[in-house]
């Protein structure tokens, strides 16, 4: 049984990651045919890593359901990995991408979600609900027989990617993690690693409908496997690097100004931190699960202390290597 992967975003870390593991993870690579990434920025460093590595990049022209569907089908692909893009008409394309998946006539679909957007409030956290109603785009598939893209849904609600924190590794080699996250409620970063390595488990994964039967129709739910408060977050790091790390709780215009000088330049994506936060603060994410990681992959979820051992240089060096680490590499 072949097993043809396209995967939408490949020039965001995300994207990256899964097609990376998908093409140089042996326990993966025997198992999927061929590699394809949708890019809106197809010239970008990401997809010329990605092409050295066999992976075919395609452009991605916003706006354009019918010319996607064609080249979806085009591409021979039977499993579609949808990640929402860093971008101001993100839901639009989101809703494009699984538009055209359907009129290819994909029959294997896994969207990479947000955890915590079932929490969300429309009004106080709009860019995280958003992952709802895209959510209910893929799924609602599932209840009609004439789309092929019913047959194999997979939604992942990825929880807060602990590579965020390295927004605010310039404050942390001073000796301060800096958090809009009030005193006392917690939250459990998970390793972006673990999230592709669930994905890729997904998309690589066959049974007789599809995917694998423990995952078609699986809603995941990934967070790392330690809910912690500002001042455990800063006591992992403590441990990790051998340095003294104390929390500060800050306001959330604080954190926005910081993110503008160290994040991504895209509105949205920031939006997007400065709203988990918020959810943070409101006590939405004090809640572990880690069953899924544990069933798919059969191994445990980075630990907080760990990360911050992985990222040890571009908390304490000047001279910080920006590449990001999958889980055990």
């Amino acid at each position: 049984m072949s097993r043809n992967v396209c995967i939408s975003a490949v020039d965001g870390q995300t994207g990256y990651l899964i097609a990376e593991l998908l093409t140089t993870d042996q326990k993966f690579s025997s198992k999927v045919n061929s590699v394809c990434g949708l890019s809106l920025h197809p010239t970008s460093a990401k997809c010329k890593e990605l092409q050295k590595l066999g992976v075919i990049i395609i452009p991605h022209k916003h706006g354009k359901v019918k010319g996607m569907a064609a080249t979806l089908k085009e591409s021979g692909a039977d499993a579609l990995c949808i990640i929402p893009p860093a971008h101001k008409d993100k839901v639009d394309i989101t809703m494009e991408l699984v538009a055209a998946g359907k009129r290819a006539g994909v029959p294997n679909v896994c969207l990479v979600s947000s955890a915590g957007a079932d929490m969300a409030d429309a009004k106080k956290q709009p860019n995280l609900r958003e992952f709802i109603e895209i959510e209910q785009l893929v799924m609602e598939a599932k209840g009609d027989a004439k789309t092929p893209t019913g047959t194999s849904p997979v939604v992942v609600r990825a929880g807060f990617y602990a590579e965020n924190l390295l927004n605010y590794s310039p404050q942390a080699k001073e000796g301060i993690l800096p958090l809009p996250i009030g005193p006392n409620h917690k939250f459990a970063p998970v390793a972006l690693g673990d999230v592709a390595l669930v994905v890729a488990h997904v998309l690589s994964g066959k049974g007789k409908h599809g995917f694998d039967d423990r995952h078609r129709g699986q809603l995941i739910v990934l967070t790392g496997p330690m809910l912690a408060a500002g001042e455990e977050l800063a006591e992992a790091a403590s441990q990790a690097l051998g340095v003294d790390m104390q929390f500060e709780d800050i306001s959330e215009a604080e954190a926005k100004r910081v993110l503008h000088a160290q994040a991504p330049s895209d509105a949205s994506e920031i939006q997007y931190l400065l709203e988990y936060f918020s959810l943070v603060r409101e006590g939405k994410t004090n809640y572990i699960s880690t069953c899924a990681f544990h069933d798919i992959t059969g191994q445990h979820p980075q630990e907080p202390v760990d990360f911050f051992k992985v990222y040890a240089a571009e908390f304490k060096s000047e001279h910080a290597s920006k590449k990001r680490k999958t889980n055990g590499k």
